[in-house]
């Protein structure tokens, strides 16, 4: 922005009101037009070229911002779903407490009323020793009873309390999960927002320019990666849920950005990636780092269609590989999911969901 602006910096200069005091004003002279009349000089290719840098950087940000903030967002959905499974065994667990609590009772009175005599006193008083002898047994068995519902009452109040901690650990985490997400979301905004008004500064003309040098740049990266021989290596087909993520994603096409969504209209980079493998049958991490993480790695000679291709340093950016060199991915804000060049951007490394 600064390289832009500095024709009109220079010509406001030439132009400053603390100028000495002017001359009287003589008539105007067509043919010698104040310089405000002069049309800007143009904006050159090496600027265009700082502008598409600044842009990439600033959209890469936004893509790692957003990898945070879909992280944030599966944790807090597996936080509340645990919380809300606490919640259930709390209210299971206090309504198994009560009812302990009632058979505790009632064999309390139980055993006020049948034990009110030593046992060799009701032997003497028995008619019949064989029935002493079984309601001796029962005492017996309804004693251990008593003991088991005293350990059963106690390793449900331990249960409780145990639940009760877990519950308050998981609403910190979902907590500072939310602050996260909110932080997240806004550097995203920012960096959008920053990236939006550079565009908005130049010309339709320029703007073209622009997207040519962003084309270039990747074809570039693109011959210099099959230049290297890598495209001859690999020879593997896809498997058949491989083929079936492919045609999810390439049904896909022209289907608009946007950061954190996973469809059906719109869809950031591994929204589209974790979508086209779970509608495949498997379920993969959201983001493209967990994924980079998570799922096991191919060398890049050995990938088939279907596999996953990491970008960037950082595993901020993700594709699918369509075979034949290309990928079809959700590039940025402003752009819509498009197959490219396998090698247009710096690949980390490749990943197999169906390994």
């Amino acid at each position: 922005m600064t390289v832009l602006g500095a024709p009109v910096t220079a010509y406001a200069s030439q132009t400053s009101p603390t100028d000495p005091t002017p001359s009287p004003t003589p008539t105007p002279n067509p043919s010698s037009t104040d310089a405000s009349s002069d049309d800007e000089a143009p904006v050159t290719n090496e600027e265009l070229e700082t502008v598409r840098k600044k842009l990439e950087e600033l959209y890469h940000d936004a893509a790692v911002a957003t990898d945070k903030y879909n992280a944030a967002e599966e944790k807090a959905e597996k936080q509340s779903a645990e919380i809300v499974g606490l919640a259930r065994e709390i209210v299971e667990g206090q309504e198994k407490l009560d009812k302990l609590q009632d058979l505790m009772g009632a064999a309390a009175r139980a055993q006020y009323r049948g034990g009110g005599l030593p046992s060799e006193v009701r032997l003497w008083l028995s008619e019949n020793p064989q029935d002493f002898l079984e309601g001796a047994d029962r005492l017996r068995q309804g004693q251990l009873a008593t003991k088991g519902l005293l350990r059963e009452m106690k390793q449900t109040q331990e249960d409780l309390e145990q639940y009760s901690k877990d519950a308050s650990a998981r609403w910190e985490k979902l907590e500072a999960n939310r602050k996260a997400k909110e932080k997240a979301k806004k550097k995203i905004k920012d960096q959008i927002a920053a990236a939006e008004e550079m565009e908005s500064t130049l010309e339709q003309e320029e703007r073209e320019r622009l997207a040519q040098l962003e084309e270039d740049a990747a074809q570039q990266a693109q011959n210099t990666w099959l230049d290297s021989g890598v495209l001859d290596e690999i020879d593997s087909k896809a498997s058949a849920q491989g083929k079936q993520a492919v045609k999810f994603a390439t049904d896909q096409i022209g289907k608009p950005y946007e950061w954190g969504a996973e469809g059906p209209k719109t869809y950031d980079c591994s929204g589209l990636t974790s979508q086209a493998w779970l509608a495949a049958g498997v379920a993969i991490p959201r983001t493209s780092q967990e994924q980079w993480r998570q799922l096991k790695h191919i060398d890049v000679a050995d990938m088939r269609p279907g596999d996953l291709i990491i970008y960037n340093s950082d595993a901020s950016h993700v594709a699918m590989y369509i075979g034949d060199g290309a990928i079809v991915h959700a590039p940025r804000p402003g752009r819509t999911v498009t197959i490219a060049g396998a090698g247009s951007m710096s690949i980390l490394g490749v990943v197999r969901p169906d390994a």
